[in-house]
């Protein structure tokens, strides 16, 4: 059976901003949704935006997905309470949802979290450097160590959020800061991965690296084939990989 996944894209950068634009022509939700068709077997990848009817997730919507991706940044604040309440109800009841980068300040992160999910940040191009610290986790299967982005805005400590359940990347940054960039929460019985890459004015979703943590993510977060709860990630790496 296909493993539903939905890509939610708050779509006013890569509408508006045209150098964003130019870094992705057809959206960040876009991108990000062929690495998953690429990396993840027997997908069904579809995505959604804050400007459809609902934000393109109504009840039938997110009842026909098992992983919804999160990215969002201006527009938090017009996301409707409502939709948040259904997707924390699709939460708990095992929906797995993965939240990229300034979606850490999104309704349904803050949500689930119980906190201002605030940080510190720098809009500059500093380099990170991401370390895996959980090598055995699945999200971190196939992971470069480290994966170094030359380009980045730093985000830094303190990260207003609870302990994660498992911690499976820190970051370092060339001024000198630190940041739990890749946090697993279990909330009822729904799985929650936080990854800090992916500013806009950078190709970060492009990068076959950042692909691979996402696929790997969106298995692990996927519903449990087994009552042992024993979620793998992606079996083995595909030909998109390696280009």
């Amino acid at each position: 059976m296909a493993l539903r996944v939905t890509v939610w894209g708050e779509n006013v950068h890569d509408r508006h901003d045209p150098n964003v634009k130019a870094i992705y022509p057809d959206g960040m939700h876009e991108t990000i949704a062929r690495a998953i068709r690429a990396g993840v077997p027997q997908s069904a990848v579809g995505t959604a935006t804050l400007e459809q009817p609902e934000h393109g997730l109504d009840d039938a919507r997110l009842a026909a997905t098992d992983v919804l991706i999160w990215w969002g940044h201006t527009a938090h604040h017009k996301v409707a309470d409502a939709v948040v309440d259904r997707i924390q109800a699709r939460v708990l009841d095992g929906m797995g949802l993965i939240v990229l980068h300034s979606g850490h300040e999104s309704k349904i992160f803050r949500r689930m979290m119980g906190t201002h999910c605030s940080l510190r940040w720098r809009e500059a191009q500093d380099r990170e450097l991401i370390w895996t610290v959980a090598p055995q986790h699945p999200i971190a299967a196939g992971v470069p160590h480290p994966l170094a982005l030359e380009r980045h805005e730093m985000y830094g400590e303190f990260f207003d959020i609870p302990p994660p359940d498992e911690l499976v990347f820190v970051s370092s940054f060339s001024g000198g800061e630190v940041f739990r960039s890749g946090c697993c929460f279990k909330r009822g019985k729904g799985r929650i991965f936080y990854f800090s890459p992916g500013h806009e004015s950078f190709p970060i979703y492009h990068d076959a690296r950042i692909a691979r943590v996402l696929c790997n993510a969106v298995s692990w977060a996927g519903p449990s084939t087994s009552p042992m709860d024993t979620r793998k990630s992606i079996h083995s790496p595909t030909n998109w990989f390696a280009r």
